[in-house]
């Protein structure tokens, strides 16, 4: 939760990052801008965002530069899930704003100020009291975070990783329902139209010469019927030299179609699949691709999307499972002090991406397609809501730490409980370090990539 000063101010004994804000220490607020430099300044704002978009499109990365947007609105989200349930707990929020820096342009509304910075990594939410070394006015110590009841702590906390789990689940839902799946999660049915079709090196292939057509869709193989595309593959890769009887669909009437397959060892293919023609034994081939979109109907999408959700959050976890091994460790200095190693990880090798990493992938997503974009957005979201409730402060996992903890000693005292997290500040400070080395190592990863 970001709900630190972008730039703290004098820290307390013991705490020189300022993990622990000091209520005292900070300077007067700024004066809010009056209504018309407000909009004077809004409207400056957004002429500096059109001549950005403009620029972008004109050097032929305006949808990177719109994707790289659309991750700082998820990322501001996370704060407006913090902003929104403070504000229900009646908590004392003084500012919220997009980017961190200089201010461009911010209004006052009540007890809050909103507005945007110079820096669009973000933003934050400024709630008073979060620990019990911050000092604030007593007039306000009733609508501080700590003081009020531990569910409402942790529904804070834990709202900022919800928000981006619910980004992630609508994105994916937009995916399967709007674009289809092309990320291979669900199987490619087997009646899937035909999209290319194969040639050999030398002469036509057997689907040249049995008569396929681009939007074909095979019913049935010698009277074989297929739920899936691989199974149906693997039925005509066991017959090789083989006549076959395929029943075929073409635009609403049924023919059938008589190839007889080919040793796809002993031959060259050129078209879409020659790429996956690499076998060394008797391996029967007919020379047809079809499309590996998969749509869904809305009511499938919500559980494809549901399970989909659970299928990347697991493999997120088991990689942030794998990284904290010794193996994992290991491996990852590995990467960090071998070039090779980089460019070519081996299966299992674990990873973060840097904002430089994160935008080539967003820019290869692009070009790949709405698809790819759509289902790495959600992953990126899912990442940044896991990684968010790791157990360490400044991040929302360690304030959930606190709040559980309190709770725990709370409930077995029968009085209120505060932690006092001078003591607990080197426990953090070696997580804030880890945290450092990642961010640092992966930036030194992704610009060393780009530059090889």
């Amino acid at each position: 939760m970001s709900t630190d000063n972008p730039a703290p101010p004098s820290a307390l004994p013991g705490d020189p990052l300022g993990l622990v804000r000091h209520h005292g220490d900070e300077p007067a607020p700024e004066a809010p801008l009056d209504g018309r430099r407000s909009r004077r300044d809004l409207l400056r704002l957004g002429l500096v965002v059109a001549a950005v978009l403009g620029a972008a499109y004109a050097a032929g990365v305006g949808e990177t530069v719109l994707l790289v947007g659309f991750l700082v609105v998820c990322i501001v989200a996370h704060e407006l899930g913090h902003f929104v349930t403070a504000k229900a707990a009646r908590m004392k929020v003084t500012e919220f704003f997009v980017g961190f820096g200089p201010r461009l342009w911010s209004v006052r509304r009540g007890e809050t100020e909103y507005g945007v910075k110079a820096l669009p990594l973000g933003g934050y939410c400024r709630i008073v009291g979060m620990t019990n070394l911050e000092e604030v006015d007593p007039a306000d110590e009733p609508r501080t975070y700590r003081q009020r009841p531990v569910w409402r702590r942790l529904t804070v906390a834990v709202a900022g990783s919800c928000m981006h789990f619910l980004i992630a689940l609508a994105v994916l839902f937009a995916m399967f329902a709007g674009t289809g799946d092309v990320t291979g999660y669900l199987p490619v049915p087997a009646d899937s139209p035909i999209v290319a079709i194969d040639g050999l090196a030398h002469g036509p292939s057997p689907a040249e010469q049995a008569g396929f057509h681009l939007g074909d869709r095979i019913e049935a193989v010698d009277g074989h019927h297929f739920a899936t595309f691989a199974a149906m593959r693997d039925f005509i890769a066991a017959r090789p030299d083989t006549r076959l009887d395929v029943r075929v669909d073409r635009h609403g009437q049924l023919i059938t179609l008589h190839p007889r397959t080919v040793n796809l060892a002993t031959v060259e293919v050129k078209g879409v699949g020659a790429a996956a023609t690499h076998v060394s034994r008797p391996t029967g081939f007919i020379g047809f691709e079809v499309s590996s979109v998969v749509h869904s109907s809305p009511g499938a999408s919500v559980l494809h999307a549901a399970g989909d959700w659970w299928h990347i959050a697991s493999s997120t976890l088991a990689a942030f499972g794998r990284l904290l091994t010794l193996h994992g460790i290991q491996g990852y200095l590995h990467l960090i002090a071998s070039p090779s190693a980089a460019a070519h990880p081996g299966a299992g090798s674990v990873r973060f991406e840097s904002p430089v990493g994160i935008v080539v992938l967003l820019h290869q997503a692009a070009g790949a397609g709405l698809a790819w974009v759509l289902y790495l957005l959600a992953a990126i979201n899912l990442s940044l809501g896991i990684f968010n409730l790791l157990p360490l402060l400044p991040l929302d996992g360690g304030h959930v730490v606190i709040a559980v903890y309190e709770g725990i000693r709370g409930l077995l005292a029968r009085s209120p409980y505060h932690v006092d997290v001078r003591k607990v500040l080197p426990v953090f400070y070696l997580g804030f370090a880890l945290i450092a080395f990642l961010g640092i190592s992966a930036l030194f990863l992704d610009i060393r990539q780009l530059a090889t």
